[in-house]
């Protein structure tokens, strides 16, 4: 198994500014040091955090898809983030995988931030979302989903090493007030999981004087933090060992003793 190359793009958003969200990340990415395999943008990237779906939603193949798609094209890697979708008149709060051949396959947000009454606005997923990326297996979500470990749960498949994903990932608008929720349960999804855990979170005050402080970062199945980016805005690339994972799923292979179960709606 190849080493996996990450980007992690910690990042401002205008308020509700399409157009200057999508000049201003390509700007960004076109900073990116070296060659990379995944490139991760934070929650809602083209927009911010809002409920204002009736004017902000896109219909696939629009906008923000087409900049996705050519922007994976360009840069050679898979570009993951999530906006607001309309589709068969619903709304998602949708994470696209998009990769540079212009394949990709989508999750929908399944927890809704009630608090901010996205339940109000967006319909929920109902299926989980596991992709391959050089033969890793990677599992995205989205910001409120981490608060869930049942729907984060790696299912093993009791066979050493088999396990449903190597990686989760979360893209988020998580404010600054809840950030020390956000370290502690990144690195609980990880250890619980053997798994890397990777969280994107956005920097700066929303339109609505909502202030978000960053702390993207990456996690390993030991609870390490060996990549972390607190308060500033900034790109960080970061390798992912196959190897260190595998020893340690060798050594300490505790989801043979994981409870079996199945989700229901």
């Amino acid at each position: 198994m190849q080493d996996l190359n990450i980007t992690l793009v910690q990042t401002h958003l205008y308020w509700q500014n399409v157009g200057a969200n999508l000049a201003m990340l390509e700007e960004k990415l076109w900073q990116v040091a070296g060659p990379t395999d995944l490139i991760i943008l934070p929650e809602m990237f083209n927009t911010g955090f809002s409920m204002e779906v009736e004017k902000l939603a896109e219909p696939m193949n629009l906008t923000t898809f087409k900049w996705m798609k050519q922007m994976a094209a360009q840069t050679k890697a898979v570009i993951t983030g999530s906006f607001i979708v309309r589709e068969n008149d619903q709304y998602y709060n949708r994470l696209i995988w998009m990769q540079p051949d212009g394949n990709f396959k989508t999750y929908d947000k399944r927890h809704l931030f009630r608090m901010a009454n996205e339940h109000d606005h967006f319909s929920p997923g109902k299926e989980r979302l596991i992709v391959d990326l050089k033969g890793w297996k990677i599992c995205p979500m989205v910001c409120y989903d981490l608060r869930f470990p049942v729907w984060s749960r790696n299912l093993s498949r009791q066979q050493q090493g088999n396990m449903d994903f190597d990686v989760l990932i979360y893209v988020a608008n998580w404010p600054a007030p809840r950030v020390n929720a956000w370290d502690i349960l990144l690195q609980a999804r990880a250890v619980e999981n053997l798994c890397y855990t990777i969280g994107v979170n956005r920097v700066a005050e929303d339109g609505n004087g909502i202030p978000y402080n960053g702390h993207s970062q990456v996690n390993t199945a030991k609870g390490e933090t060996p990549c972390f980016l607190k308060e500033e805005e900034t790109i960080q690339n970061f390798t992912l060992s196959y190897t260190e994972l595998a020893k340690l799923r060798e050594k300490f292979p505790a989801y043979l003793d994981a409870d079996s179960f199945t989700l229901e709606d």
